[in-house]
């Protein structure tokens, strides 16, 4: 019997149980959630970026040593993160999908709202700075929780041949989030000065996420829990201390899931967090010297961004056809190249400055790449596991990936690109590539894996 006539079996003997939420449903409840996610790190890491060298670290001794002190503070939230799937990992494999999902984005949206009304270090001195820091915390608790949860979601909810589109849901999250910090920024910087921004503009899209919060509330509270977990509550297969049950039977899956992921993180914020930084900024202070401004910058990747998108979808469609293996295979094989070959695109020396040509091509085919290791990601980690620590090892596998993969991203690009220029950059990122592809190959194809299981 094939993991199609099982769950038909499944949703015949249990009719009430496998009910699925509509589609407009799951979409909303999955996607809004990990829009919020990406859009509060995408604003931290931008206002890391650009203003926060400003407000809370002095730049004037040593431009480059302020930027990377305020990057430094966008890693906290990355440690945080695993503390917060195991939290949410462990009650949402007990208590179930929704009430967990409805708690971290609370917790989430609360630490961002707060950043936007912190104090400067002119106004409080260090205890502004130690506040960002445990708020950038806190945002990393309620992040721990969120991804894994919207990917069961629409997983969980997703008919067998379609569980990798499905996936995509929470994964298309990512772009509509970057898309809606960046035009925050770009609207706002279009219409103010920099003394503005320094003033009183940064705070604008921490304070406007409340909103989405609430739109994302909404959603969830009216969702109903999925069919799977449902099903795995009537057939007494919860357990009770599912983490438990992860690292003792699936520690091999976490790492698997870890390494899967952390490529993502690193080219992701290679992409629009450190070429931020190297394109608009001058070498002294931690910059290539390629004479964007910031509004321009910031406008290449709105553009990019859609490339994402796209080629989010487009993996999904081929992981469902193909296989996930042989999808993130593929990705990571160019990504490889790819790594090798950027630092010619970013380097002032060979393209010259404001070279728009370039920097969009870096951009696009950076982004394209992305959308294709990272779209499989949402159907791919939780087959992995179990129905019943589902929650806790995709969780815990994704966000581990979000310490080596992400936290220190930024900061170990811009020392890296200061003391050995662009191209140890490229080396970095292929290094996370070869890890990816060592990972995925020791990984067994879950395309037609009984998921009710």
């Amino acid at each position: 019997m094939t993991a199609v006539d099982k769950t038909v079996a499944a949703e015949a003997a249990n009719p009430a149980t496998m009910v699925r939420d509509s589609v407009k449903t799951v979409i909303a409840a999955s996607m809004v959630g990990t829009a919020i996610e990406f859009y509060d790190f995408y604003a931290y890491g931008t206002a890391a970026a650009n203003y926060f060298p400003h407000i809370f670290f002095s730049d004037k001794a040593n431009p480059t040593v302020a930027l990377l002190m305020s990057l430094l503070t966008f890693a906290i939230a990355f440690i945080a993160r695993p503390l917060g799937s195991l939290v949410f990992g462990h009650f949402g494999d007990r208590m179930g999908r929704k009430t967990t999902l409805v708690v971290s984005l609370m917790t989430m949206g609360v630490g961002t709202f707060l950043i936007g009304c912190l104090p400067t270090y002119s106004q409080w001195g260090i205890a502004a700075v130690a506040i960002l820091c445990l708020l950038r915390f806190i945002q990393g608790i309620g992040l721990g929780g969120e991804w894994s949860g919207a990917a069961l979601v629409a997983t969980e909810n997703a008919p067998e041949d379609k569980r990798a589109l499905y996936g995509s849901f929470p994964e298309l999250g990512a772009p509509i989030g970057f898309f809606l910090s960046n035009g925050t920024y770009f609207v706002l910087e279009s219409f103010n000065d920099s003394d503005a921004m320094l003033a009183w503009g940064w705070r604008v899209p921490f304070l406007l996420s409340a909103i989405l919060v609430i739109v994302g509330l909404v959603v969830r509270v009216h969702m109903e829990e999925t069919p799977i977990f449902r099903m795995a509550q009537e057939q007494k297969k919860v357990v009770k201390s599912p983490l438990t049950e992860v690292f003792r039977k699936s520690w091999k899956q976490v790492l698997q899931a870890t390494f899967l992921v952390a490529v993502t993180y690193t080219l992701f914020y290679t992409l629009a967090t450190w070429s931020l930084a190297w394109g608009t900024k001058a070498k002294g202070e931690g910059g290539g010297s390629l004479g964007f401004t910031n509004q321009e910058y910031l406008l290449m990747l709105m553009i990019a961004i859609c490339v994402f998108a796209a080629f989010i979808v487009i993996s999904c469609v081929n992981a469902d056809k193909f296989g996930r293996k042989r999808v993130i295979i593929t990705s990571s094989v160019l990504l490889v190249v790819f790594a090798a070959l950027f630092p010619f695109l970013l380097n002032g020396e060979i393209v010259g400055q404001r070279n728009f040509v370039a920097n969009m091509a870096f951009l696009c085919i950076g982004f394209a790449l992305m959308g294709t290791a990272f779209g499989p990601i949402g159907a791919f980690l939780p087959e992995l596991f179990d129905a019943n620590v589902r929650y806790s090892g995709s969780g815990i596998g994704y966000n581990l990936a979000a310490i080596v993969g992400a936290a220190f991203v930024p900061t170990i690009a811009t020392w890296l690109s200061s003391h050995w220029g662009v191209h140890s950059v490229g080396i970095y990122l292929g290094v996370m590539a070869l890890c990816c592809l060592v990972a995925v190959l020791s990984c067994r194809e879950t395309k037609n894996v009984d998921f009710t299981k």
